[in-house]
């Protein structure tokens, strides 16, 4: 049951890599882009439908489901597995992005982080430790440890000094670490310097984790200064190890970071998006609120092979979100996570065929047009 990774190839003109993740009995290629399921379930959407998409690892989320149903639930259920009827592997953040996004600076000491409940405003504390027990008795396949998300701009000061915290967190965790049917990643940070992004990375490396995740981005930089991040960090990890990109999911960044090394992705942006009346084209996105789709009796996207666009029209979705109906986002979610898994069939295409660069580009030209600049 545990997961496996093997690096198949790496395109020597760039850091494109294809590889395959075995688990309980079924392989899935990367670079892969993973659904979020906050709360043990992608919002609107069934396993089964998941799976049929060509998902392979959805994410769960550790602080949310530490609140309600509480880990203890979930490990009497037998684990998310059984809780939610899902096969397939499952990875668990660590809690710490909501937790920086709860606390205040003064809030940070080197045991855990003090912070309220955003629910009923409860005092709580998560330490390392912790978060390892909760994902422990989730029982994801694939543990994160618990880090600073340091947001976006920090002066160099801060960022030393939080990089040195989240490796002590990092070593902390990993002792307390014990679930044989488990692996733990460690997370690379140091804001947008170099010299800290590669320290960070390499004293992971030397703790010896199973894979490795990239944070701190997606968190206000422009998307220049994501890349460069991304690339500080990969440049550093091992290339027989996984690699996460955390809370990526903009297509064009898809691309971008799988040029730079990354394996694994994950967004909230499909469904979120789709709830918002959103969705994904070849062309851009389009708003099915727009009045101009009234009247449009034509898929979201011609050619699509998606459930949605198979049987829907724009003017029906556009009606249901019009009127807050339930259908309307499963359709645009449905549609959006559909076009972001086509999109990775794509880029792994084009990786095997040493054409991914060639492809990103014709990508930013019927996506944005021309002329688009990275902002």
């Amino acid at each position: 049951m545990k997961v496996e990774f093997k690096l198949n190839y790496e395109d020597p003109n760039n850091g494109a890599r294809i590889g395959q993740i075995s688990f309980n009995g079924k392989t899935y290629e990367t670079p892969m882009f993973m659904p979020v399921g906050t709360n043990a379930t992608v919002k609107t959407l069934s396993p089964e439908e998941i799976k049929e998409m060509g998902c392979g690892i959805i994410l769960a989320n550790t602080y949310h489901l530490w609140l309600r149903p509480g880990e203890n639930i979930v490990n009497k259920a037998g684990g998310l597995h059984k809780f939610m009827n899902y096969d397939g592997p499952i990875l668990t953040d660590s809690g710490g992005f909501q937790v920086f996004s709860l606390a205040k600076p003064k809030d940070i000491t080197e045991e855990g982080v003090h912070f309220k409940n955003h629910l009923n405003g409860d005092k709580l504390f998560l330490t390392p430790e912790k978060s390892i027990e909760i994902q422990n008795k989730l029982g994801s396949d694939i543990v994160m440890s618990f880090d600073e998300c340091i947001g976006y701009p920090a002066t160099y000061e801060y960022c030393k000094n939080s990089v040195e915290r989240t490796l002590r967190w990092a070593k902390r965790g990993k002792d307390v670490f014990n679930n044989p049917n488990q692996i733990l990643f460690g997370i690379v940070q140091g804001g947008e310097y170099p010299d800290l992004r590669k320290h960070c990375a390499e004293k992971l490396v030397e703790m010896n984790f199973d894979g490795y995740s990239v944070g701190g981005t997606s968190v206000g930089e422009d998307k220049q200064t994501m890349y460069k991040m991304v690339k500080m960090s990969t440049d550093y990890l091992p290339k027989d190890k996984l690699r996460y990109l955390m809370g990526v999911g903009d297509p064009i960044d898809l691309i971008e970071n799988v040029l730079r090394g990354i394996d694994i992705f994950d967004c909230v942006s499909p469904t979120r998006l789709a709830r918002h009346g959103h969705a994904y084209t070849k062309n851009g996105k389009i708003n099915l609120k727009n009045s101009k789709y009234k009247e449009d009796f034509t898929p979201v996207e011609e050619n699509c092979n998606c459930y949605a666009c198979k049987n829907y029209t724009k003017s029906y979705i556009k009606h249901l979100i019009t009127n807050n109906e339930t259908f309307g986002a499963r359709l645009l979610s449905i549609h959006n996570i559909y076009f972001l898994e086509h999109l990775m069939e794509e880029i792994r295409e084009n990786i095997k065929n040493g054409t991914l660069e060639e492809y990103r580009d014709n990508f930013i030209l019927n996506y944005y047009g021309e002329g688009y600049e990275y902002k």
